[in-house]
Protein backbone atom coordinates (compact mmCIF):
# COMPACT_ATOMS: atom_id res chain seq x y z
CA UNK A 1 0.00 0.00 0.00
CA UNK A 2 1.44 3.47 -0.97
CA UNK A 3 0.09 6.54 0.51
CA UNK A 4 1.72 9.97 -0.95
CA UNK A 5 2.69 12.55 1.13
CA UNK A 6 0.81 16.10 -0.53
CA UNK A 7 -2.30 14.86 -0.13
CA UNK A 8 -32.25 -1.75 5.62
CA UNK A 9 -30.04 -2.09 2.59
CA UNK A 10 -27.59 -4.37 0.81
CA UNK A 11 -24.14 -2.33 -0.59
CA UNK A 12 -24.32 -1.66 -4.18
CA UNK A 13 -21.78 -3.72 -5.84
CA UNK A 14 -19.63 -0.61 -7.24
CA UNK A 15 -18.94 0.24 -4.00
CA UNK A 16 -17.44 -3.20 -2.65
CA UNK A 17 -13.46 -2.66 -2.80
CA UNK A 18 -12.18 -2.26 0.79
CA UNK A 19 -9.44 0.12 1.21
CA UNK A 20 -6.22 -1.00 2.07
CA UNK A 21 -4.87 -3.27 5.35
CA UNK A 22 -5.52 -0.52 8.03
CA UNK A 23 -2.49 -2.12 9.65
CA UNK A 24 -0.37 0.38 7.61
CA UNK A 25 -0.39 4.19 7.14
CA UNK A 26 1.84 4.11 3.96
CA UNK A 27 5.75 5.41 3.99
CA UNK A 28 5.12 8.94 2.13
CA UNK A 29 3.84 10.64 5.07
CA UNK A 30 6.20 13.31 6.25
CA UNK A 31 4.44 15.56 8.65
CA UNK A 32 3.84 12.96 11.33
CA UNK A 33 1.83 9.62 11.90
CA UNK A 34 -1.36 9.42 10.61
CA UNK A 35 -4.19 7.01 11.79
CA UNK A 36 -5.24 4.72 9.37
CA UNK A 37 -8.64 5.01 10.55
CA UNK A 38 -9.30 8.68 9.07
CA UNK A 39 -7.62 7.49 5.93
CA UNK A 40 -10.28 4.87 5.34
CA UNK A 41 -12.75 7.83 6.36
CA UNK A 42 -11.70 9.91 3.38
CA UNK A 43 -11.85 7.08 1.46
CA UNK A 44 -15.48 6.47 2.65
CA UNK A 45 -15.94 10.19 2.28
CA UNK A 46 -15.39 10.06 -1.15
CA UNK A 47 -18.01 7.23 -2.31
CA UNK A 48 -20.68 8.54 0.11
CA UNK A 49 -20.85 11.38 -1.88
CA UNK A 50 -20.51 9.55 -5.31
CA UNK A 51 -23.75 7.33 -3.73
CA UNK A 52 -25.83 10.18 -2.96
CA UNK A 53 -25.18 11.52 -6.52
CA UNK A 54 -23.36 14.80 -4.29
CA UNK A 55 -19.93 14.07 -6.87
CA UNK A 56 -19.71 12.49 -9.69
CA UNK A 57 -16.52 12.26 -11.72
CA UNK A 58 -15.77 15.64 -10.51
CA UNK A 59 -15.70 16.66 -6.94
CA UNK A 60 -13.28 15.83 -3.94
CA UNK A 61 -12.88 16.30 0.02
CA UNK A 62 -10.26 16.36 2.37
CA UNK A 63 -9.35 16.53 6.01
CA UNK A 64 -6.87 18.11 7.92
CA UNK A 65 -3.90 16.61 9.52
CA UNK A 66 -4.76 16.11 12.87
CA UNK A 67 -1.26 16.40 14.32
CA UNK A 68 -0.06 19.07 11.94
CA UNK A 69 -3.20 21.86 10.78
CA UNK A 70 -0.43 23.23 8.10
CA UNK A 71 -0.87 19.88 5.93
CA UNK A 72 -4.45 18.11 4.63
CA UNK A 73 -5.02 15.18 3.26
CA UNK A 74 -6.70 14.57 -0.89
CA UNK A 75 -6.93 12.31 -2.87
CA UNK A 76 -4.59 12.18 -6.22
CA UNK A 77 -6.64 13.38 -9.44
CA UNK A 78 -9.52 10.41 -9.90
CA UNK A 79 -13.19 10.14 -9.47
CA UNK A 80 -14.31 9.95 -6.38
CA UNK A 81 -16.00 6.78 -6.46
CA UNK A 82 -12.68 5.19 -7.23
CA UNK A 83 -10.68 6.36 -4.25
CA UNK A 84 -8.34 4.13 -2.54
CA UNK A 85 -6.03 4.35 0.72
CA UNK A 86 -3.18 4.24 -1.87
CA UNK A 87 -4.13 7.45 -4.04
CA UNK A 88 -4.40 9.37 -0.74
CA UNK A 89 -1.44 12.58 -1.17
CA UNK A 90 -0.76 15.10 1.41
CA UNK A 91 -0.54 18.94 0.74
CA UNK A 92 0.80 21.87 2.19
CA UNK A 93 -1.60 24.52 3.38
CA UNK A 94 -0.56 26.19 0.05
CA UNK A 95 -1.98 23.25 -1.95
CA UNK A 96 2.01 22.13 -3.06
CA UNK A 97 2.09 18.38 -2.64
CA UNK A 98 4.66 17.32 0.75
CA UNK A 99 6.05 14.65 -1.85
CA UNK A 100 7.41 15.60 -5.29
CA UNK A 101 7.57 12.36 -6.50
CA UNK A 102 3.15 11.95 -5.61
CA UNK A 103 0.54 11.75 -8.62
CA UNK A 104 -1.01 15.14 -8.99
CA UNK A 105 -4.07 16.42 -7.17
CA UNK A 106 -7.11 17.96 -8.39
CA UNK A 107 -6.47 21.26 -10.15
CA UNK A 108 -8.93 23.06 -7.57
CA UNK A 109 -6.90 21.65 -4.48
CA UNK A 110 -6.63 25.18 -3.85
CA UNK A 111 -10.00 25.29 -2.52
CA UNK A 112 -8.95 23.39 0.16
CA UNK A 113 -5.84 24.97 1.69
CA UNK A 114 -7.03 28.35 1.03
CA UNK A 115 -10.23 27.36 3.60
CA UNK A 116 -7.77 25.60 6.09
CA UNK A 117 -5.44 28.42 6.22
CA UNK A 118 -8.73 31.01 6.71
CA UNK A 119 -10.47 28.69 8.99
CA UNK A 120 -8.95 27.33 12.13
CA UNK A 121 -12.30 25.57 12.74
CA UNK A 122 -12.73 23.67 9.46
CA UNK A 123 -10.89 20.00 9.92
CA UNK A 124 -13.07 19.22 6.49
CA UNK A 125 -13.58 20.29 3.44
CA UNK A 126 -16.07 18.80 0.27
CA UNK A 127 -16.42 20.74 -2.69
CA UNK A 128 -19.02 19.64 -5.64
CA UNK A 129 -21.20 20.38 -8.41
CA UNK A 130 -24.41 19.12 -6.27
CA UNK A 131 -26.97 19.50 -9.43
CA UNK A 132 -29.92 20.97 -7.18
CA UNK A 133 -27.56 23.34 -5.93
CA UNK A 134 -26.53 24.81 -8.84
CA UNK A 135 -29.59 27.36 -9.68
CA UNK A 136 -29.60 28.80 -6.38
CA UNK A 137 -25.88 30.28 -6.77
CA UNK A 138 -27.26 31.49 -10.66
CA UNK A 139 -30.07 33.09 -9.68
CA UNK A 140 -31.45 35.48 -6.89
CA UNK A 141 -33.40 33.08 -5.15
CA UNK A 142 -31.27 32.49 -1.92
CA UNK A 143 -30.87 28.97 -0.99
CA UNK A 144 -32.92 28.41 2.64
CA UNK A 145 -33.00 25.88 5.10
CA UNK A 146 -36.30 23.84 4.49
CA UNK A 147 -35.77 20.81 7.01
CA UNK A 148 -34.35 20.23 10.45
CA UNK A 149 -31.56 18.15 9.53
CA UNK A 150 -30.52 21.10 7.17
CA UNK A 151 -30.58 23.52 9.68
CA UNK A 152 -27.08 24.20 9.20
CA UNK A 153 -28.56 26.59 6.06
CA UNK A 154 -30.44 29.57 8.33
CA UNK A 155 -29.60 33.07 7.39
CA UNK A 156 -27.00 33.39 4.81
CA UNK A 157 -25.54 30.99 2.56
CA UNK A 158 -23.35 33.41 0.64
CA UNK A 159 -22.25 32.99 -2.99
CA UNK A 160 -19.02 33.50 -4.99
CA UNK A 161 -18.81 34.68 -8.00
CA UNK A 162 -15.29 34.34 -9.45
CA UNK A 163 -15.80 36.89 -12.21
CA UNK A 164 -16.50 39.57 -9.81
CA UNK A 165 -12.64 39.44 -8.77
CA UNK A 166 -11.18 37.86 -11.82
CA UNK A 167 -12.74 38.60 -14.75
CA UNK A 168 -13.86 35.90 -17.37
CA UNK A 169 -12.23 32.49 -16.40
CA UNK A 170 -13.26 28.71 -16.79
CA UNK A 171 -14.87 29.16 -13.26
CA UNK A 172 -12.24 27.01 -11.53
CA UNK A 173 -10.12 28.48 -8.63
CA UNK A 174 -6.71 26.66 -9.63
CA UNK A 175 -4.41 29.06 -7.59
CA UNK A 176 -4.25 30.32 -3.58
CA UNK A 177 -5.46 33.57 -4.85
CA UNK A 178 -8.80 32.33 -6.44
CA UNK A 179 -8.90 29.93 -3.46
CA UNK A 180 -8.29 33.02 -0.25
CA UNK A 181 -11.59 34.77 -2.62
CA UNK A 182 -13.55 31.48 -1.77
CA UNK A 183 -12.41 31.88 1.66
CA UNK A 184 -13.22 35.62 2.12
CA UNK A 185 -17.01 34.64 0.82
CA UNK A 186 -17.36 31.75 2.91
CA UNK A 187 -16.30 33.80 5.70
CA UNK A 188 -17.65 31.77 9.10
CA UNK A 189 -21.01 29.80 7.23
CA UNK A 190 -20.48 25.99 7.02
CA UNK A 191 -21.64 26.47 3.50
CA UNK A 192 -20.58 28.79 0.29
CA UNK A 193 -22.50 28.60 -3.36
CA UNK A 194 -20.17 28.76 -6.34
CA UNK A 195 -22.04 30.91 -9.03
CA UNK A 196 -22.06 28.06 -12.51
CA UNK A 197 -19.69 26.20 -10.60
CA UNK A 198 -21.11 24.51 -7.47
CA UNK A 199 -20.27 24.59 -3.58
CA UNK A 200 -18.08 24.39 -0.69
CA UNK A 201 -19.58 22.36 2.47
CA UNK A 202 -17.03 22.25 5.65
CA UNK A 203 -16.94 20.68 8.80
CA UNK A 204 -14.92 20.35 12.19
CA UNK A 205 -14.81 16.49 10.58
CA UNK A 206 -15.31 14.49 7.69
CA UNK A 207 -18.44 13.26 8.98
CA UNK A 208 -19.88 17.01 9.66
CA UNK A 209 -18.51 17.85 6.00
CA UNK A 210 -20.18 15.50 4.30
CA UNK A 211 -23.21 15.04 6.32
CA UNK A 212 -23.85 19.31 5.45
CA UNK A 213 -22.93 17.85 1.62
CA UNK A 214 -25.21 15.32 1.30
CA UNK A 215 -28.65 17.61 3.23
CA UNK A 216 -27.27 20.80 1.41
CA UNK A 217 -28.00 18.92 -2.00
CA UNK A 218 -31.31 17.13 -0.45
CA UNK A 219 -32.96 20.77 1.19
CA UNK A 220 -31.88 22.47 -2.02
CA UNK A 221 -34.76 19.80 -4.30
CA UNK A 222 -37.25 20.35 -0.99
CA UNK A 223 -36.89 23.98 -2.12
CA UNK A 224 -37.75 23.97 -5.98
CA UNK A 225 -40.32 21.28 -4.74
CA UNK A 226 -41.94 23.62 -2.51
CA UNK A 227 -42.08 26.57 -4.93
CA UNK A 228 -44.16 24.74 -6.98
CA UNK A 229 -46.97 24.09 -4.24
CA UNK A 230 -49.66 27.10 -2.74
CA UNK A 231 -48.78 29.75 -0.25
CA UNK A 232 -45.67 31.27 1.10
CA UNK A 233 -42.78 28.51 1.89
CA UNK A 234 -42.03 28.65 6.14
CA UNK A 235 -37.97 28.33 6.38
CA UNK A 236 -36.40 27.63 9.64
CA UNK A 237 -35.13 30.62 11.01
CA UNK A 238 -31.53 31.07 12.55
CA UNK A 239 -32.57 30.61 16.00
CA UNK A 240 -34.69 27.18 15.40
CA UNK A 241 -31.40 26.41 12.88
CA UNK A 242 -28.90 26.61 16.18
CA UNK A 243 -31.28 23.89 17.95
CA UNK A 244 -31.25 21.97 15.13
CA UNK A 245 -27.27 22.11 15.26
CA UNK A 246 -27.29 20.83 18.71
CA UNK A 247 -29.70 18.04 17.84
CA UNK A 248 -27.14 17.07 14.35
CA UNK A 249 -24.13 17.31 16.20
CA UNK A 250 -25.35 14.19 18.94
CA UNK A 251 -27.01 12.07 16.47
CA UNK A 252 -24.84 12.81 12.62
CA UNK A 253 -22.89 9.23 13.71
CA UNK A 254 -26.19 7.10 12.87
CA UNK A 255 -26.30 8.38 9.13
CA UNK A 256 -22.57 8.11 9.25
CA UNK A 257 -22.43 4.61 9.25
CA UNK A 258 -25.45 3.69 7.79
CA UNK A 259 -23.73 5.39 4.34
CA UNK A 260 -20.50 3.61 5.69
CA UNK A 261 -22.39 -0.03 5.24
CA UNK A 262 -24.06 1.06 1.87
CA UNK A 263 -20.67 1.37 0.12
CA UNK A 264 -19.48 -1.53 1.52
CA UNK A 265 -17.10 -0.29 4.41
CA UNK A 266 -19.29 -0.27 7.41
Amino acid sequence: MRLYACACCAPSPRFMSAPADASSSGRHVSSGKIDPRLLDDLVAANRILAMENVVDGYGHVSFRHPENPNRYFIARSIAPESVTREDIVECTLDSEMVDPNAPPSYLERYIHGAIYKARPDVNSVVHSHSPTVIPFANTKTPLRAMLHVAGFLAGKVPVFDIKDRFGPTDMLVKNNDHGAALAQVLSDRPVALMRGHGNVCVGDSIKLAVFRAIYTEQNARMQLAARNLDGPITFIDEAEGEECNKMIASTSERPWQLWKKKVGLG
